[in-house]
């Protein structure tokens, strides 16, 4: 059979030709040594490769032992007392998954001109009972007067562990600031002692919004706003004076 009418070889000589002419063309590049810092990483990669065969020579028994010390040590070690099973989060990852639904509350209901709130502050007494009531604990509503926020009202709102609850706050410049609190999902991990101890404040500034949070007992509380992190670090240690 001839060249033409095959075109597997055809496509075999184009391919040799075009080696040979990029080799010519980089002739003086190839001549030059390899230098030191990729014939390094060359000998570590080939020392990994050899490390990846040992171990599937090992069988399958070695290996699901491995396997299983790995995952205990995980779980026990880097995820800790925290680590719900059920869930697979870790009190920390549950803390920053309310921050983050705190968050997308404050978006949604801040823009809102008409209807920013459920009850409005005039009718703070019975917005105080209602909530406390639907989240299942006495809240208290801090008064930030001081520090330029007057109430604006609040609302009720549905989260992972039940009802959770939501203040809005507003400046002379019409800045609003929310306070959202209620009970995080609830796991065997918040009984343990070590959870039932206060978090200590914590900044998120790349969420939906920045907000500062912290957690107590499995109960949540973030403050968040489009303010600067100083302004909401004093409302926030303001907030945690006054409803402790």
């Amino acid at each position: 059979m001839t060249l033409t009418r095959n075109p597997d070889a055809q496509a075999d000589a184009a391919d040799r030709a075009l080696d040979a002419a990029l080799r010519d063309l980089h002739r003086d590049v190839l001549a030059q040594p390899v230098p030191p810092a990729l014939m390094d990483s060359a000998l570590r990669l080939s020392r990994l490769q050899q490390r990846t065969t040992s171990v599937r020579h090992w069988g399958g028994m070695a290996a699901g032992v491995m396997l299983a010390f790995s995952v205990g040590w995980l779980s026990h070690g880097q995820l800790g007392a925290g680590y719900d099973s059920a869930t697979g989060l870790t009190k920390v990852s549950m803390e920053r998954e309310f921050v983050r639904q705190a968050g997308f509350a404050y978006s949604v209901y801040m823009p809102e001109k008409r209807h920013p709130v459920e009850v409005a502050a005039p009718e703070q007494e019975h917005l105080v009972q209602w909530l406390s009531k639907r989240v299942g604990r006495p809240l208290k509503i801090p008064k930030l007067e001081a520090l330029g926020f007057e109430l604006v009202g609040g609302r009720l709102l549905p989260g992972d562990g039940g009802a959770r609850a939501q203040f809005m706050f507003q400046n002379s410049q019409s800045q609003r600031i929310t306070l959202y609190l209620g009970a995080m999902k609830p796991t065997a991990a918040n009984q343990s002692s070590q959870d039932t101890q206060a978090t200590q404040f914590r900044f998120e500034p790349n969420g939906p919004v920045p907000s500062f949070y912290w957690a107590e007992q499995g109960f949540g509380y973030a403050l968040s706003g489009q303010v600067d992190k100083a302004t909401l670090m004093a409302l926030a240690d303001a907030v945690y004076s006054q409803i402790h």
